[in-house]
């Protein structure tokens, strides 16, 4: 029994007799990135349709009934080419009586020629009076007019037979048949509507706090809903000076380049991007850092931690925000050029914390 406790005190005091070991805190790993300037850019998205560049509505300039149509929803047609023809008697008609008129009035009016001159020798010669060769010439002023009149007659005559034949104006495609064959139809009522084959254009209405960053010939990147993986460039042809509905301004901006698979209605998602003016007023370059990395202050103030590569630790600095656009935060001051700041787990940072950064390299999956 003796032994036995000699034993264990002999232990005790040789396990009290160790030195303690050292607890040493781990440094913390952080993610990081390197700050740089950029262009204080806004980008704004806004919605449009698409649009054929030339489009038109097609009609009759004469009234009449329509004798037959050549063209059908959907053809392509040519310039110059023969869409529709209204019935043409009547017009054949109307142009022999003008033709038969104009021939009367020529007919006339060289009657009333020569008795004008034979009046103005004899007048020269004292056989006739001053009146009888005013009659004269005024009978051959007045037939005259009537052979103007008659061949102005003859021209419209002439010139509403061929506008009861309607013609492509330029190439195109039939978006719009209105009416059939054996209808009557009124000058002016739509028969047809085409588009050209001259590309396409998005018309979009921009709010009167965008349109005065707006120039002229601006390439914008345009994408389409029903197409995702497509993306094409439009150049600013039109800003309308009058606002329209909800006091936005019509825009107009020409796709630069053809795509089989777009077509006149659809829906185009036109990026807007402009010089920036931030909360506080400030213009100019700013840098452009994660939301993760900004941490919340009092009195709304916002921080971020600078890394220090030569005493490996991390300041708590306070910056100025300016804006937020797709998880990116604008900082005007409170930086510079390729600081290292810590860009995830800021809430578990502390001012003058020893850390270590993490290889960017390394692929991290969670």
């Amino acid at each position: 029994m003796r032994a036995i406790l000699f034993t264990f005190i002999t232990l005790l005091l040789v396990g009290c007799n160790e030195p303690a070991k050292e607890i040493t805190k781990p440094i913390r790993p952080i993610m990081w990135t390197k700050v740089a300037i950029s262009p204080f850019e806004q980008i704004r998205t806004l919605s449009g349709i698409v649009a054929p560049v030339e489009a038109t509505k097609l009609s009759f300039e004469v009234q009449g009934k329509i004798q037959s149509i050549e063209v059908n929803l959907g053809n392509e047609v040519v310039k110059g080419q023969e869409l529709a023809r209204l019935n043409q008697r009547n017009f054949n008609l109307g142009l022999q009586s003008a033709k038969a008129q104009y021939q009367q009035a020529k007919a006339t009016l060289v009657d009333a020629r020569n008795s004008y001159n034979r009046y103005e020798k004899l007048l020269k010669q004292g056989v006739v009076s001053q009146s009888g060769f005013d009659n004269a010439k005024a009978t051959y002023d007045a037939s005259k007019s009537a052979a103007d009149v008659a061949q102005a007659q003859l021209d419209i005559s002439s010139k509403n037979l061929q506008d009861s034949i309607l013609l492509a104006p330029y190439d195109g495609i039939i978006t719009k048949r209105l009416f059939e064959p054996s209808q009557q139809i009124s000058p002016g009522e739509s028969l047809f509507e085409i588009e050209g084959n001259h590309g396409l254009e998005v018309h979009i209405l921009v709010p009167e706090t965008l349109i005065r960053e707006l120039r002229l010939h601006t390439i914008l990147p345009i994408n389409f809903p029903v197409l995702p993986q497509l993306t094409m460039q439009g150049q600013i042809t039109e800003i309308g000076t009058r606002a329209e509905f909800a006091n936005a301004f019509p825009v107009t901006a020409v796709l630069q380049g053809d795509n089989p698979l777009l077509r006149a209605g659809m829906t185009a998602e036109v990026a807007f991007s402009f010089s920036g003016t931030g909360r506080t007023g400030h213009k100019g370059d700013v840098f452009r850092i994660p939301a993760t990395a900004l941490s919340a202050g009092l009195e709304q103030k916002a921080y971020v931690f600078v890394y220090n590569p030569e005493t490996q630790q991390v300041t708590k600095t306070q910056v100025q925000t300016e804006n937020i656009f797709k998880n990116e935060v604008f900082i005007s001051s409170g930086l510079k050029p390729d600081d290292i700041i810590a860009t995830a787990g800021v809430a578990f940072l502390r001012d003058g914390q020893q850390v270590s950064l993490i290889d960017n390299s390394i692929q991290r999956f969670n």
